[in-house]
């Protein structure tokens, strides 16, 4: 197998060790085997990657320990710290992380088979949303360097930290979605412990130093292992004050029993989605088409964010199921790094079997696969299968598929999927395909109140970020974007004196001394 030079896996990386109290701490315990569905020879198998160490309750409970110490009831160096030093910290992480660009690059193509473009862009897009978040914070300080005055009491008025966060983030977008939890928690004066997810766990690898060096003693923490073991004692000690988590309701319920006193538990979910396009009839079918692609089989429909199940208006659908399924036939499927590639490997173990249940499932229950190619199998690959017509009993209607298999419904009256959205247990995002603006406003008037974003003529996505990022229902909680992920990870709070001058000269002095850290009118340039 001809694999660039630059994308060659040269030796075996070892992450053998975990980061407490502010030092890289090496483990001499059970390790955990890192394999890549990629396969490095002509003849399949999976690639050896490396070892990650497998952690157990005692070394997550040190990690607690180490976070809660650093935090120290809101009393200790970090959440006390002038906004400009924590900046300092965070800036100061970013710019070691750019020199470790390649490595994660590779390592995210490797790990869960992300395209070469799809990897940097990741990385890169990781990289602004540091920067973005730097420039939003001291926007918020800017906002906040004031008194208020109201009924005769002076008011400053700031976000302060919520204290220990336990960051959990998904294998789709390990550095990401992982960092826009984590970021915004840390910039905000909180602690954390970091859990990176099973798959694309070795790039962090890389920026472990960068985590040890830049931020005080405890700030951060990074523990590897199974989560019920390392996630389960450190919820149920009752110390972690927010839960952050990208992945799925079942893990997030779960670790929200472990924990004794939930009413103090603050939470940021990002959970399922099951997205509908819903195309109208006098939608442009070839900006459709393109847009339903990306849609469903960006990065193999592995985000929460993926079209996971079109309507068609009876109108159309048999035109668009024609034009649509030759489309997929002719997408790309290879490395993360072959030109021109648009499908890669799967990376979780498993996946292939899984979507071919659903294909059999929808089968067996009348649909057919409308595509020459669907369900064709290669070891590590199951290419995407567009199903048609699909019902509300099959498993592929019900199931977030996260994958590529591509379920298309027919409908008659606009009422059925505004219908089977309203049953549904998700609402993170729908795309709406048409330009007729006197059935658009009545539809676009339902739909935001149905899910959080309505997307026009384009797929469901993330994007920008400095656009909010949430769901209703079982999709999401709480809201993520450069501005809401900060007021996510903080809480109002403020100082307040009556308006005399006994007051007035303690507040005048506490200004012109610079002498605590909150109390401030600076302006961070």
């Amino acid at each position: 197998m001809d694999i660039p030079k630059a994308y060659k896996i040269d030796a075996l990386i070892h992450q053998n060790t975990y980061l407490v109290e502010g030092q890289l701490k090496h483990w001499n315990g059970e390790m955990s085997e890192v394999y890549s569905t990629i396969s490095s020879t002509s003849d399949y198998k999976p690639t050896h990657l490396g070892t990650v160490p497998n952690l157990s309750e005692k070394e997550a409970l040190e990690a607690l320990d180490s976070a809660c110490s650093a935090y120290a009831n809101g009393q200790g160096l970090w959440p006390t710290m002038k906004v400009e030093d924590r900046i300092a910290c965070m800036e100061k992480f970013v710019s070691q992380m750019k020199t470790k660009r390649d490595e994660v690059v590779k390592l995210l193509m490797w790990e869960i088979g992300k395209t070469l473009a799809d990897s940097q862009k990741e990385f890169d897009r990781t990289v602004d949303y540091i920067y973005d978040t730097i420039e939003e914070y001291k926007q918020i300080d800017r906002d906040s360097a004031k008194f208020e005055k109201y009924d005769g009491v002076y008011a400053h008025i700031r976000r302060g930290p919520l204290g220990v966060v336990l960051c959990l983030g998904p294998y789709n977008y390990p550095l990401n979605e992982t960092f826009c939890l984590l970021i915004p928690a840390l910039i905000m004066g909180n602690t954390a412990i970091f859990k990176p997810a099973k798959y694309g766990v070795l790039l962090i690898t890389p920026l472990m130093e960068a985590f040890e060096n830049s931020f005080p003693k405890g700030v951060v923490n990074v523990i590897f292992g199974r989560g019920r073991v390392l996630a389960t004692p450190i919820m149920a000690s009752g110390k972690i004050d927010m839960l952050a988590l990208i992945g799925n309701s079942t893990s997030a319920n779960a670790l929200q029993e472990s924990h004794p006193r939930k009413n103090r538990l603050r939470l940021v979910l990002g959970l399922e989605a099951k997205n509908p396009a819903i195309i109208l009839p006098d939608a442009d079918l070839d900006l459709t088409i393109t847009e339903c692609i990306s849609g469903t089989l960006s990065f193999n429909g592995q985000r929460c964010t993926a079209l996971k199940i079109i309507y068609a208006h009876e109108n159309v659908v048999e035109q668009f199921n024609k034009r649509f399924a030759k489309q997929v036939d002719t997408l790309q499927f290879g490395n993360p790094w072959d030109e021109g590639v648009k499908l890669t490997p799967l990376p979780e173990a498993g996946k292939t079997e899984y979507i071919q249940e659903l294909i059999d499932d929808a089968i067996q229950k009348g649909a057919k696969v409308i595509n020459e190619r669907g369900g064709e199998t290669y070891e590590n690959f199951i290419f995407p299968a567009v199903l048609y017509p699909v019902t509300k009993d099959m498993r592929v209607y019900k199931e977030e598929q996260f994958g590529p298999v591509i379920p298309i419904m027919a409908f008659k009256d606009i009422d059925q999927p505004l219908d089977d959205m309203a049953e549904s247990n998700y609402g993170q995002q729908v795309s709406v395909f048409g330009k007729d603006t006197k059935k658009l406003a009545p539809l676009i008037d339902t739909l935001v109140n149905l899910v959080c974003r309505v997307n026009l003529n384009s797929s469901c996505q993330r994007g920008p970020d400095v656009y909010p990022f949430t769901g209703r229902k079982d999709s999401a909680f709480s809201t993520l974007s450069v501005h809401d992920a900060l007021r996510s990870f903080s809480i109002r709070t403020f100082v307040a004196s009556k308006d005399n001058d006994y007051n007035n000269d303690i507040i005048k002095d506490l200004l012109d001394k610079k002498t605590s850290n909150f109390i401030s009118t600076d302006y961070i340039l």
